[in-house]
């Protein structure tokens, strides 16, 4: 039997991560007929939970909201109409609870954990039995509390135009080594894809090798990067699928770096806002496809963790983990760049 009370953290402001507030004594959530109550174990960081309590987070949210897109952890309890899952599952949480199949809509937009619902950031959570997964069978609770966002945005965005999905001999570009950027390359590499990365050090330049990243570019070295990656491609075609995380800032570059009918797929703005950047012309010249991902269907992320179990893929994970009571230090942590991969929060 779960505790009637629990520790769960709340957002109260946008005033900086002094914002974060700790209630030791929350109230457990009680159950409808086909909710699931999840003892969480783990919860992983990513960029949209540190611009929440700072006020720069554009999409949907509520005040005294929980924190936390992602998580893991064990069925502790289930509501009388529950069918999908039984007590003792190891379950991840779906970040849209709303965005099952198809295109995400607007209803869907509104079921963001940790913005517009309550999310991982405590002892015990409960959620509709459809805002569920069953955690991949190759991965600890730990590596599974990384998957909802990072790893489900990379494969949506390397597979979600079906007609553009990515095949073996495809060329990606991935850059930096966050989260999404390193499941990118992990799942690339996992299809038989070349993969391009950048990044600012020879010393993640190494790591990324390791990974399986078949060239490297330094951005600080080579500013020009885009030109480079596509002359390192077959023919000098260019890259078939970017995954850009830098937004304005670096969207420039991916659009040199393009091939004929390529994909951009735009998941994040880490580079910061700019009115120095390309124009919708840009993407005429350069005959490419350009899209905004946000994260994934559930569909999708069944379709994710199949191939993650059958390529026996382990997320990255930085070796430094925090408790649930040092939220705020985890939260500095990521934010002033010390992770590799993604930084996770042991919370049972």
């Amino acid at each position: 039997m779960a505790p009637q009370t629990m520790r769960q953290w709340t957002v109260e402001g946008k005033d900086g991560f002094d914002s974060l507030k700790l209630n030791e004594k929350a109230k457990v959530p009680e159950l409808g007929d086909k909710d699931v109550l999840v003892k969480m174990h783990f919860a992983s960081l990513n960029y949209r939970d540190l611009i929440i309590p700072k006020g720069k987070y554009p999409f949907p949210e509520k005040p005294g909201v929980v924190p936390g897109s992602d998580g893991a952890g064990t069925v502790e309890a289930v509501g009388s109409r529950v069918t999908r899952f039984k007590p003792g599952d190891k379950v991840v949480t779906l970040f849209n609870q709303g965005h099952l199949a198809g295109s995400l809509d607007g209803a869907s937009l509104q079921t963001g954990l940790g913005g517009a619902m309550d999310g991982t950031l405590r002892e015990y959570a409960a959620f509709d039995e459809q805002g569920l997964v069953s955690a991949p069978k190759n991965l600890n609770l730990a590596e599974a509390s990384t998957l909802s966002c990072a790893a489900l945005t990379a494969w949506n965005a390397l597979y979600g135009l079906e007609s553009r999905a990515l095949k073996p001999g495809d060329t990606v570009l991935t850059q930096g080594t966050g989260g999404v950027s390193i499941f990118a390359l992990q799942f690339a590499k996992a299809a038989g894809a070349t993969v391009i990365s950048t990044t600012s050090s020879a010393e993640k330049a190494k790591t990324l090798k390791k990974l399986g990243a078949d060239h490297v570019i330094n951005y600080k070295e080579n500013p020009n990067w885009g030109e480079e990656a596509k002359k390192l491609t077959p023919g000098g075609i260019g890259v078939g699928h970017i995954v850009e995380v830098g937004g304005p800032t670096t969207m420039a570059q991916s659009l040199k770096a393009v091939k004929i009918d390529g994909v951009i797929s735009i998941i994040g703005f880490l580079g910061g806002m700019s009115k120095d950047q390309p124009t919708f012309l840009e993407c005429l010249n350069n005959i490419c496809t350009v899209r905004g991902a946000l994260v994934g269907s559930r569909l999708q992320f069944e379709d994710m963790n199949a191939a993650i179990e059958a390529n026996d893929i382990h997320p990255v994970v930085d070796e430094k983990q925090f408790d649930l009571s040092q939220l705020k230090e985890a939260y500095q942590y990521q934010w002033d760049q010390k992770h590799f991969g993604k930084l996770t929060v042991k919370i049972a």
